[in-house]
């Protein structure tokens, strides 16, 4: 079992420090500690448990550390910043966790990005030896990017000319629509192994400046402090991110607020979110409360049962969520969050539950929502409808309730909240349902309104359901998968939707190629002494 649970004190491949305002996270991969086993991490190449631990980290670094206002990415191995991921472990893994691996790499790498834009807590990548592949997409994350000019330090996504397959992790995209990157010269940099070094570098805007090795460490330290200056992060004490209490047993995830049923006669696995007990008083009691605050709590044990679904259950297809609870005591939590909006705690619990919905959206599962009777699906947890492929409501005593949260607070990756998305060009409907704000919706108005897909009475619901469910599950994973990924995100691309929509897409395509994996492929073949032997059609 791939487990996503990690802590400092367990961290193989990350150091963490600290210097006032500034941290630094230092990649440092024991070679040793692969997580699958079978290959070495050798010239801090990365797999998913290194991923792992970055994750985690940058999740620490926003709610345990609010002093910190600049974080410094760099290596602990002089020969290398980081080499990307490691090819051996490409070359053995299966279909499924290559593209699980990528993904959670950009997700990981999107957090990043999303601390630096919206967390006060600015990324400074300071590279010192080559960064090749998803090593430099890792720097590429960064709000500023420094690099050694010692001759040997050059910046690469070699992996098309090396490996027959594209770089994984939003390279290509953040090339063209972050940095602003000539096609020209990002066609001419993703085709060269060697790389790009010094003057080139920033010309090109590979980085955005070079340092001489005698000048490095004072000016990695005096960039950090500057950006550091210039954030919001309040100091004082944050809150500590205890181990989530979780119990896995034969056929079910349980956590305090998340409950997950795995069906696999069924192909499918119901979640069911428990609502909050009680309501803090205020803002003080929301940093009294910590990591049990319930939204925050929710948050991190639904993201873990997501994860854990992905890697260590890849034959549930469907993915079925439920709520119980007390709809009234979702809605006093949505207020809280919106009262205290200026709260850096606050803030952050609400971008967390942002990460945490985008992470549904992007879990190639079919999503079925059930709102019935003891539902408590309302506010930020009715997001869970709106995300939703299908959603039902029982007629009778189910209500669905809006919140401001469900307006702005809590969007997609398309930079549209999830109702904008479902209402692509009704702002009508967006209005009507703005209108509705705090009502108990009753089946029939919320079918009326279009917020959910069906509505059925009570000797439809148990038929309805199981057919639903059932028809589900028994479609192509691969057809439901393409079906799925256009429909969820209409509307504008962002870099993000185009990372995931069209960079991985095409990576899944290229992985089953045998240009890349087959016996003669490039990752078979890669340090052998032998050339891959490559079909030459083009598809």
């Amino acid at each position: 079992m791939i487990d996503f649970q990690t802590e400092p004190s367990r961290y193989r491949h990350w150091k963490l420090a600290f210097d006032g305002a500034v941290a630094t996270l230092t990649m440092d991969v024991d070679p040793s500690a692969p997580l699958l086993g079978g290959y070495e991490l050798k010239l801090n190449s990365y797999d998913l448990g290194v991923d792992i631990e970055l994750a985690d980290a940058v999740t620490r670094l926003r709610f345990e550390h609010p002093e910190i206002g600049a974080v410094v990415l760099r290596s602990g191995n002089d020969a290398v910043f980081c080499a990307g991921a490691n090819i051996r472990m490409l070359a053995k893994a299966s279909h499924g966790h290559k593209v699980n691996f990528c993904k959670f790499t950009n997700e990981t790498r999107l957090a990043i990005e999303d601390a630096c834009a919206h967390s006060g807590q600015r990324y400074l990548a300071a590279i010192s030896g080559g960064a090749a592949g998803g090593g430099y997409e890792l720097a590429l994350t960064a709000d500023h990017i420094m690099l050694i000019d010692d001759r040997r330090s050059a910046v690469s996504l070699p992996e098309l000319p090396l490996l027959a397959v594209l770089p994984g992790t939003g390279g290509l995209t953040r090339l063209t629509d972050k940095r602003k990157m000539r096609r020209d010269r990002a066609d001419v940099f993703c085709t060269a192994e060697e790389g790009v070094r010094g003057k080139r570098a920033v010309e090109w805007r590979l980085v955005d400046e070079v340092v001489p090795p005698s000048a490095w460490e004072a000016a990695v330290r005096q960039r950090a402090l500057t950006m550091a200056a210039r954030s919001d992060r309040p100091g004082g004490p944050g809150i500590e991110l205890a181990s989530l209490r979780r119990e896995i047993g034969t056929n079910s995830v349980n956590y305090p607020h998340v409950h997950v049923v795995l069906d696999r006669a069924g192909r499918r696995a119901a979640v069911t979110i428990h609502g909050p007990a009680s309501v803090p008083a205020g803002l003080a009691a929301i940093h009294a409360a910590g990591d049990s605050f319930w939204p925050l709590a929710m948050a991190r044990e639904l993201d873990d049962a997501l994860l854990h679904l992905r890697l260590n259950e890849p034959n549930l297809g469907l993915l079925v969520f439920r709520s119980e609870g007390d709809p009234a005591q979702v809605l006093a939590i949505d207020g809280l969050l919106s009262k205290y909006t200026e709260d850096w705690l606050v803030r952050e619990i609400v971008l967390l539950q942002k990460r945490v919905f985008k992470r549904v959206d992007m879990t190639a599962r079919s999503l079925v929502t059930l709102i019935e009777d003891g539902s408590c699906f309302a506010g930020s947890l009715a997001e869970l409808v709106f995300a939703a492929d299908r959603s039902v409501m029982r007629i009778g005593a189910a209500a669905l309730h809006l919140s401001p949260l469900n307006f702005g607070p809590l969007p997609m990756g398309n930079d549209l909240t999830r109702l904008q998305t479902r209402f692509l060009g009704e702002p009508a409907s967006i209005d009507a349902a703005r209108a509705r704000i705090g009502e108990a919706l009753g089946a029939e108005t919320a079918e009326s309104l279009g917020l959910v897909t069906a509505a059925y009475d009570e000797i439809d619901w148990d038929n309805e359901v199981r057919l639903l469910l059932e028809e589900r599950a028994s479609f192509s994973a691969d057809a439901l998968t393409g079906l799925e990924a256009n429909l969820r995100f209409p509307g504008p691309e962002t870099m993000e939707t185009r990372i995931f929509g069209r960079l991985t897409a095409w990576q899944n395509w290229i992985f089953q190629r045998p240009n890349a994996v087959g016996d003669n492929g490039s990752l078979k073949r890669y340090g052998t002494g032998v050339r891959p032997s490559f079909d030459t059609a083009r598809v």
